[in-house]
């Protein structure tokens, strides 16, 4: 239900009390009275009009724009009975049916289909009932000897088990190690330890190496069949079964990838005459390759299945005013999806607290703001003069996975968009420092100069940083070359936590956000001329954690649910894939021959070439493989 304000109506209904009208009709009353004044000086005198007109509206708080709506809409938002939101949940269905609502109310046009997008997510992964592991006359118990991973394949292998060590095959200047030399696993199974050989060695040069999807991806590159990954003493005492729970990934390892038990790989290596302990003790002390054939063969089902959920977008137009300029386009947008009860590989910051996350200011704040912004447009007695399209995304905090989708499947043509505003975490403004940091100031000529002008006199301060790319649903946009800005209060202690409540909002300071970004946008839309373009920092994710020697110069799609490989969002001008040609869309399926199925493989394929080095990298163009040569 939405909340009944008071409006004066001769404020919305005479055109001289808007300053925004003023500023369209200046330079029409000024043009007989100046006509007699010299040219450069009538020029000054325009200017200074316009710019008194423009100080008198940024000054101005909307009155449309209230905090008791404002309220009203959080409080709703972040209540329990949404359940924290969550992508393909009752409670996310109701946030967007309540988004939908409001924006059919202030009179927007929906857009998709009735007002909303639809797009699947994949929101966990469980165990079938197929899961089978036989051993001679013994069947494993699955959870309790043995778990298979969150992306393993499902499948059926009955063959040899092969012990290949910590599961390495580095050939590095300074480390060399290769676990599969002289020893053929092909369509076998391979038993690998979890860890290296200094897992208690902060800057061991093994670290690179040890994580458990690179050592599948090396399992898969020498033919195994599947992967059982066993915990020495050392590593792990307690022999903890990994937890088969979402991590995010939308792509799977391309074979069946099983966490056992020591007491089970004992099982395996009887006929060895020898143990877990006693291998990775040998391993750890000699430092050199001990691969073996075990002689055991197992017949092992798999059954993992991907449980996926249809999410939505909730998306709606209000038209320009201007014939000319109304073709163009101006998005507001905010998340509306968050956490719900978090739990493992959630994103909350307590993994273990089975609680409602509210999300008031991660995102219900942001969804306030643009509603309100909305209503102040539409309502106002002038009309931007450019089309302005509202939208709230679905599933961002499970990797932008509904900016993205849009991206792809946008509504309109993208190359109509001007400007994208990204309203996210913006009712925690800090009454002490009034930090509000505006990003992606940089991605436009001449936006900082509008940002700082507009900001003058407000209840905050201002902080800008040029960069285009961030942990937000503007990136999305960022990488189709579109200028954004990214309106945001501040991390907080309650940043995904269940304790990220209403009562914790700055209501006051949120109004002076939407005020501003209302400024902003009621000044882009009706700009003679559309803001242009300009890169401002890169379009992907630092990768500080992978020393990396080389690069291609893209941007991978890290969120992707793409299967036949990953799919490429971007090119950096004049870097190697650039100049072999690679293209925007195009997917990476192999490098140097080896195959690539997702991040995971290309961020370990990456890490083992050289610079100078000439590698082969395998794309699809549609339906068509291309291989381009790619100097590093």
């Amino acid at each position: 239900m939405r909340i009944a304000k008071s409006v004066n109506p001769q404020i919305h209904q005479s055109p001289i009390a808007s300053p925004s009208h003023l500023i369209k009709i200046i330079p029409i009353m000024l043009i007989h009275s100046l006509e007699r004044i010299p040219m450069r000086l009538s020029s000054l005198i325009l200017l200074s009009m316009l710019l008194f007109a423009c100080a008198g509206y940024q000054d101005q708080p909307s009155e449309v724009i209230s905090i008791e709506e404002l309220g009203a809409h959080i409080k709703y938002l972040a209540s329990d009975s949404l359940q924290g939101r969550k992508p393909g949940t009752p409670g996310g269905r109701a946030a967007a049916e309540y988004i939908a609502g409001e924006f059919r109310s202030i009179g927007l046009t929906p857009m998709g289909d009735e007002g909303y997008q639809y797009f699947e997510v994949v929101r966990s992964v469980e165990q079938g009932e197929a899961n089978r592991f036989i051993l001679d006359e013994y069947e494993a118990v699955v959870s309790e000897d043995y778990s298979p991973l969150s992306y393993s394949a499902s499948a059926q292998v009955a063959a040899e088990v092969i012990f290949v060590g910590y599961g390495f095959s580095i050939d590095e200047d300074s480390l060399s190690w290769d676990d599969y030399t002289e020893i053929d696993v092909n369509d076998k199974w391979v038993m690998i330890l979890r860890g290296n050989p200094e897992n208690d060695e902060p800057a061991s040069p093994y670290d690179l190496h040890s994580d458990l999807r690179k050592k599948v991806l090396v399992a898969r590159d020498h033919g195994a069949g599947g992967v059982l990954l066993v915990a020495g003493l050392t590593f792990d005492e307690s022999d903890e079964l990994i937890d088969l729970s979402f991590d995010m990934s939308q792509a799977g390892a391309g074979l069946p990838v099983l966490n056992v038990k020591r007491t089970l790989a004992d099982r395996i290596l009887a006929g060895s005459e020898t143990s877990i302990e006693t291998l990775e003790s040998g391993l750890n002390t000699g430092l050199e390759p001990n691969s073996f054939a075990t002689g055991t063969k197992i017949d092992v089902t798999t059954d993992v299945r991907q449980i996926s959920a249809r999410t939505q977008n909730v998306v709606a137009m209000l038209p320009g005013s201007d014939p000319a300029l109304s073709a163009e386009i101006i998005i507001i947008g905010a998340h509306y999806d968050h956490l719900g009860f978090g739990g493992p590989n959630s994103g909350s910051r307590r993994p273990d607290a089975h609680a409602i996350h509210n999300g008031a200011d991660d995102n219900a704040s942001g969804v306030a703001a643009i509603i309100e912004i909305a209503e102040m447009l539409a309502t106002s007695s002038v009309q931007p003069s450019r089309s302005v399209f509202f939208m709230a995304f679905g599933a961002e905090e499970m990797g932008l996975l509904g900016s993205k989708y849009f991206a792809r499947n946008p509504l309109f043509d993208l190359e109509d968009v001007k400007l994208m505003f990204n309203l996210d975490m913006v009712g925690r403004l800090d009454p002490e420092t009034k930090a509000l940091t505006v990003g992606g100031t940089g991605t436009a000529l001449g936006m900082d100069n509008i940002l700082e002008q507009l900001a003058a006199g407000r209840d905050f301060k201002l902080g800008m940083s040029p960069g285009g790319y961030g942990p937000s649903d503007h990136a999305s946009f960022y990488v189709e070359n579109i200028p954004v800005l990214f309106f945001f209060t501040g991390i907080h202690t309650d940043y995904h936590t269940p304790d990220d409540d209403f009562d914790k909002i700055n209501l006051p300071g949120e109004k002076a956000v939407a005020d501003y970004v209302a400024a902003l946008a009621t000044r882009i839309t009706d700009l003679p001329e559309a803001l242009v373009f300009q890169e401002a920092g890169p379009k992907a994710p630092s990768a500080r954690s992978r020393r990396f020697k080389v690069t291609l110069g893209i941007m991978p799609d890290y969120a992707s649910s793409e299967e036949r490989g990953l799919r490429v969002d971007g090119i950096v001008p004049d870097k190697p894939a650039d100049l072999a040609g690679m293209q925007k869309g195009d997917i990476i399926v192999a490098m140097e021959g080896k195959s690539v199925k997702d991040i995971y493989d290309y961020m370990y394929r990456l890490g083992e070439f050289k610079s100078g080095q000439r590698i082969s990298v395998d794309v699809l163009r549609g339906e068509k493989t291309v291989i381009l040569i790619v100097e590093l």
